[in-house]
């Protein structure tokens, strides 16, 4: 069952729209994953790599997976058999939006569960305010040993994680369940700006308190010589992870676009905005790092262990700290709306289920899922659930459903979309709906026809290989 374009829910304007897409890339891999990826990659070779790859690769790519939702006008998996249909081409690559659907279901499990980590760092710095206001730093009466262990302390303990993971799929169920206007619009209008102001606000100060020039010259010096392999590839798969491509999330939001709205500008404004928040990310929390001594290729404790850390040793680091944390929240929400938005529409529309009891249904699906993530730092520590001869047999659950999605799934589904829209697509489809000048849109399809495949292949073998 498909929802006809008139029963179908849309956004309110092209800000709302905007806004929702913005936040839907816009999360924990701005903020957690490219500072993490930007310290332990060089500085500057990468984040100029990066940059690079969002222009030619994820830019492409972005506007390719709009273009097909607001044509197909239904879930991923609908919407693709909807513009193969009217292209000629065979049904069976539904398969992408099948693959993308999956993929927003396993990510969703274990980034919920670093949703949860987000709320636990939310009460601890909401605590330390309360008994300590605004006493220098953080943590005034704890020790060195106690404030990093707080990350260790939190994995070492299955019923919190597991109750902090269920408070904040809780939350991300009850949004997605009122449906696009009165939960996912409402979330990212009321969020987004919020999160924008807490981000500027907060980089603001470790401009003028931290290591500023530092950090400007780590993230933005290019030193060729470290621009090796193993950082391109980094910086490729990083821009396709932050810009929520290859995981039906941006089909599924183009679906809910109205034909008044220009997709090629639109997806610039939301790639632009996703790749500002990532460098700013770096701006906000790399100054601070310097400034109190810490190592910024602390990788992904970096923001869970070493900059919590940093904030004991600024000045009014609880109230920093809360401030950062509460921001980070609102990102990885928008974010995980998203993620559950695509598998709960592809239930809607192909089963003919109600939004609310899909919501609750899959929700509760991806909970049981990210608890055995959750429990894989403790009680399934030693638990290998793809046996001995598997390529990720020396990880627990949570790091085979992080490296499974973001080395496998992902670039897979990336790289059908842009083989599906280069090679297979009507190109009086394709032309009708990019909303490109000719110019502009000759070399956007040169792109997404050539360059993205390769480059997403590459992605994929050497994923594999490592």
């Amino acid at each position: 069952m498909v929802a006809t374009q008139s029963s179908r829910e849309g956004w309110s304007s092209r800000s709302a729209f905007i806004l929702a897409a913005v936040g839907s890339a816009v999360g924990l891999g701005n903020l957690w994953r490219f500072p993490a990826e930007a310290g332990t990659n060089g500085g500057g070779a990468f984040v100029i790599f990066y940059i690079l790859c969002v222009v030619l690769i994820g830019l492409p790519s972005l506007l390719s997976e709009v273009l097909i939702g607001r044509h197909g006008q239904g879930s991923a998996s609908e919407s693709v058999v909807r513009v193969a249909r009217d292209s000629g081409a065979s049904e069976k690559w539904v398969v992408i939006g099948d693959i993308g659907m999956l993929v927003a279901f396993l990510i969703l499990s274990f980034y919920s569960v670093l949703g949860g980590w987000v709320l636990n760092y939310i009460g601890v710095f909401a605590g330390d305010l309360v008994t300590s206001p605004f006493l220098g730093g953080a943590f005034q009466s704890w020790s060195d040993s106690e404030i990093e262990g707080l990350l260790p302390a939190l994995l070492e303990d299955p019923v919190k994680l597991v109750a902090l993971h269920a408070v904040f799929m809780a939350i991300t169920i009850f949004f997605v369940a009122r449906g696009v206007t009165k939960g996912i619009e409402f979330v990212a209008t009321f969020m987004m700006p919020a999160f924008f102001l807490l981000f500027l606000a907060i980089t603001i100060y470790g401009a003028f308190t931290g290591a500023f020039a530092e950090t400007l010259d780590f993230l933005f010096t290019f030193e060729p010589e470290k621009l090796t392999g193993s950082v391109m590839l980094a910086g490729l798969g990083q821009a396709f992870f932050s810009l929520s491509l290859g995981s039906a999330i941006m089909i599924t939001y183009g679906a809910y676009a109205d034909r008044t709205t220009n997709l090629a500008s639109t997806s610039a404004i939301i790639a632009g905005a996703d790749t500002s928040v990532a460098l700013i990310a770096g701006l906000c929390i790399f100054p601070i790092v310097f400034a109190a001594g810490f190592d910024v290729a602390a990788g992904p404790t970096l923001m869970f262990q070493t900059l919590p850390a940093a904030f004991s040793a600024i000045p009014v680091g609880s109230l920093v700290g809360l401030l950062f944390f509460v921001m980070v929240f609102f990102a990885a929400l928008t974010s995980s709306v998203a993620l559950l938005e695509a598998p709960v529409v592809w239930g809607v529309d192909r089963f003919g289920w109600q939004r609310q009891s899909t919501a609750i249904g899959i929700g509760l699906a991806i909970f049981i899922l990210g608890t055995l993530a959750a429990l894989s730092f403790n009680v399934l520590a030693d638990w290998h659930p793809l046996g001995g001869m598997s390529l990720f047999a020396n990880q627990g659950f949570f790091d085979v459903l992080d490296t499974f999605t973001a080395k496998v799934l992902l670039p897979v589904a990336a790289l059908l979309t842009a083989i599906f829209t280069g090679w297979k697509i009507d190109k009086r489809l394709v032309r009708a709906e990019s909303g490109l000048p000719d110019g502009l849109h000759k070399v956007w399809m040169f792109l997404i026809a050539y360059v993205c495949p390769v480059a997403l292949a590459g992605i994929f073998i050497v994923g594999i290989v490592s």
